[in-house]
């Protein structure tokens, strides 16, 4: 898993919508709130927002998705 940190002096805002437009598979948002919160908000592009979970919740969430692409790759050969 490759991550890039959007640390930009732009408002939140402006930093989804030009990451959207770069066709970034997920987003994770980490606004003044979440950070309170210790929350993550997840996009995934093309369904929008996933909603908010923990970080332990987002890498079980991701690391499954990873497993199913996988299984997809090899079943399909």
């Amino acid at each position: 898993i490759r991550t890039v940190v959007d640390d930009r002096n732009e408002k939140i805002g402006r930093k989804i919508r030009d990451n959207e437009l770069k066709r970034i598979p997920y987003l994770i948002i980490v606004g003044e709130k979440e950070a309170q919160d210790e929350l993550v908000s997840v996009r995934r592009q093309g369904e929008g927002d996933k909603g908010t979970m923990t970080i332990n919740e987002f890498a079980t969430f991701i690391t499954n998705e990873v497993r199913e692409q996988l299984a997809a790759i090899y079943n399909s050969k």
